[in-house]
């Protein structure tokens, strides 16, 4: 799908993407490619980071990648690090690893809870830290990716809750703390986007996929594109005046639901 925004939007910058070689974050590397970012996919799976690069490479872009645990703050300050050496101070850092399953709270293990917390969370605020002394400042743009589960109760899902609402709090400090230096720092919070892989596992059947999408105000599920769309809007220079913003992009879910039972939808 083509972008709606001009060409060369982000020539000559560079992006940094945890998440970045599958699922959201390899859409908007993507994108960002295609407009002229430079761009470095991070994530746990060099099969994969390296299979989206390929992608990338053979439409004109350039990418790099980096196996790293978001984790792993040593390994996180190498990633950047090596990052800037390559290609420069980094304009974009975006926040997309993110963990995920189906379970009750009686039927979750302590390490499972945290688990999520320290992929989401813990790895958003490492990112972020690790990032700053390369951050192109004043100028840099951080977006962290949150969920609707930030906002709404969601049963079986009490962990990535806890975990989004933490990462959409803490990009909104951050906001605060780093804006004397330039540093912007926005959320954006997905709906349920139907060609990922963590739609395929919270509605697995046809008929949980309808129900999901029945409760969609614009009746249908959203898409990597249009949230691609949206960090592109949000690390331009048309959005240089926002900080500490939450955009939900999800069909309007949100407004009319405050609670979905994934037990409702399998």
């Amino acid at each position: 799908m083509a972008s709606i925004f001009r060409d060369g939007l982000l020539q000559g910058k560079t992006a940094f993407l945890t998440g970045g070689g599958s699922g959201i974050g390899q859409r908007t590397a993507e994108r960002f490619a295609e407009h002229g970012a430079k761009v470095m996919l991070a994530g746990r799976r060099q099969d994969k980071l390296d299979a989206a690069a390929a992608s990338i490479r053979s439409s004109g872009g350039i990418a790099e990648t980096c196996a790293v645990d978001v984790r792993d703050y040593p390994g996180m300050e190498a990633a950047l690090a090596r990052t800037h050496e390559q290609l420069g101070e980094i304009d974009i850092l975006v926040c997309g690893a993110a963990g995920n399953f189906p379970a009750p709270i009686l039927g979750m293990s302590a390490n499972a809870f945290k688990a999520v917390i320290d992929i989401d969370l813990l790895g958003t605020f490492n990112a972020c830290r690790a990032s700053y002394a390369h951050l192109r400042k004043p100028g840099a743009s951080i977006i962290s990716i949150s969920a609707s589960h930030a906002s709404i109760p969601i049963a079986l899902q009490s962990h990535v809750c806890a975990a989004k609402a933490g990462v959409e709090l803490l990009t909104r400090t951050l906001a605060i703390e780093w804006a004397s230096a330039g540093v912007r720092a926005n959320c954006i919070t997905p709906g349920a986007t139907g060609d990922t892989e963590g739609m395929r596992r919270l509605a697995p059947t046809d008929e949980s996929r309808r129900k999901v999408e029945q409760a969609i105000p614009l009746g249908r599920f959203g898409t990597k594109d249009a949230l691609a769309d949206l960090a592109l809007f949000l690390c331009s220079d048309a959005a240089a005046y926002i900080t500490g913003a939450v955009y939900v992009c999800d069909g309007g879910m949100s407004l009319v639901r405050s609670a979905l039972s994934l037990t409702e939808n399998q």
